[in-house]
């Protein structure tokens, strides 16, 4: 008998939303899906997740953080 692998889907617990317009520019931040702040930096964003009590060793891992509207970089309006 032949097994079908389905694909993996993630569901990482932060998801950073696009940049918003504002002075400074900023971005929410949501942690399973509810949102709990906004961050203006990267370091705005690891704060956020510490204090949600989510570990966060690699911004680029897509189990962990998903960036939508822009990657880690992304912090102004274009």
């Amino acid at each position: 008998m032949t097994e079908i692998a389905s694909p993996h889907i993630s569901h990482p617990r932060i998801t950073v939303l696009g940049v918003q317009p504002g002075t400074p520019p900023f971005r929410i931040v949501e942690v399973d899906g509810e949102m709990v702040g906004r961050a203006r930096s990267l370091v705005d964003v690891l704060d956020v997740a510490s204090e949600a009590g989510v570990p966060v060793h690699d911004l680029d891992d897509p189990e962990v953080i998903r960036w939508v509207g822009g990657d880690k970089l992304t912090w102004y309006v274009h």
